[in-house]
């Protein structure tokens, strides 16, 4: 009992609350933080982690849009929502995939599967602008494989019940639907930051297993709020892919929105976790 006192006392109260909880001036931090990565990094581009790690993406996107895709037709595709797995399984769908795909990239990519995280996580130096580049070229790719292949199962049924396209729905006006994909990107980029804290995850060593599960979590919270409005893009790499598979002119009219938003919530996350929340206090005088 005693020990364990003693590592309670070293972990989780190590700092009191006076001092610093991010990025913080001591010199006896029990974690490790990596320093900033370099905009460029040529290095990368001879290195076959990096080519490795661009497949993850590619191949998890990819499997992202067939699996959310095929469930948003299934749904669609029913006289009644109630008989299927209904908006709610949609939401299950998406939170689910990114639960499971982050855990298994996680370790080789960073699962990013997202532009916006990509985005993100470059304005707080955790990778390179080379790399992210890359990281969101193959997002995309993967993401309009993954819309092409369940087309390819029933082109008349994908044509006709909307291809699983985001559109701001009848009801919302451009500017409801730009609010929701940046506060609903806001939500999942600043997860990603908390899950992925490097100070957390030295006081508690659970936290990388089990990372994948809020961010998983906070996709499928935010597609209960925000199919109704635009049917949720936060992700503008699955916004690109069924625009491009599905292809109709309603479908491009408010495309925008599905990359202008996540950007800006994914910056607006990267700001409050990096300046606010781990902010280098003010040594007293």
């Amino acid at each position: 009992m005693e020990n364990k006192e003693e590592d309670v006392r070293l972990g989780a109260n190590k700092y009191s609350e006076r001092q610093a909880i991010g990025t913080a001036a001591q010199s006896d931090k029990d974690y490790t933080e990596p320093p900033p990565a370099p905009l460029f990094e040529a290095g990368e581009l001879t290195s076959w982690s990096f080519y490795r790690a661009g497949i993850a993406e590619f191949m998890a996107t990819f499997l992202f849009l067939y699996i959310t895709i095929l469930t948003v037709m299934g749904v669609s595709k029913s006289e009644s929502k109630c008989s299927t797995v209904g908006i709610q399984g949609i939401a299950w769908a998406f939170g689910g995939m990114i639960f499971a795909l982050v855990y298994c990239t996680a370790g080789i990519s960073g699962g990013h599967i997202n532009p916006a995280v990509t985005f993100g996580l470059f304005l707080a130096r955790k990778l390179s602008l080379t790399r992210a580049v890359f990281y969101m070229v193959m997002q995309c790719l993967g993401a309009i494989c993954g819309a092409g292949v369940v087309k390819g199962f029933g082109k008349t049924l994908y044509q006709t019940k909307g291809g699983g396209a985001n559109v701001v729905n009848l009801g919302y006006t451009k500017g409801s639907g730009l609010g929701a994909e940046i506060v609903g990107t806001f939500v999942l980029v600043y997860t990603v930051f908390s899950a992925t804290d490097a100070k957390r995850s030295a006081r508690d060593s659970h936290v990388p297993l089990l990372a994948p599960l809020p961010i998983g979590f906070a996709v499928f919270l935010v597609h209960l709020a925000t199919i109704p409005i635009t049917g949720t893009g936060i992700n503008p790499a699955r916004s690109l892919g069924a625009a491009i598979i599905y292809n109709q002119d309603h479908a491009w009219d408010d495309h925008w929105i599905f990359w202008v938003g996540p950007f800006i919530g994914a910056a607006l996350a990267a700001l409050y976790h990096q300046v606010v929340i781990r902010a280098i206090p003010f040594k007293p005088k």
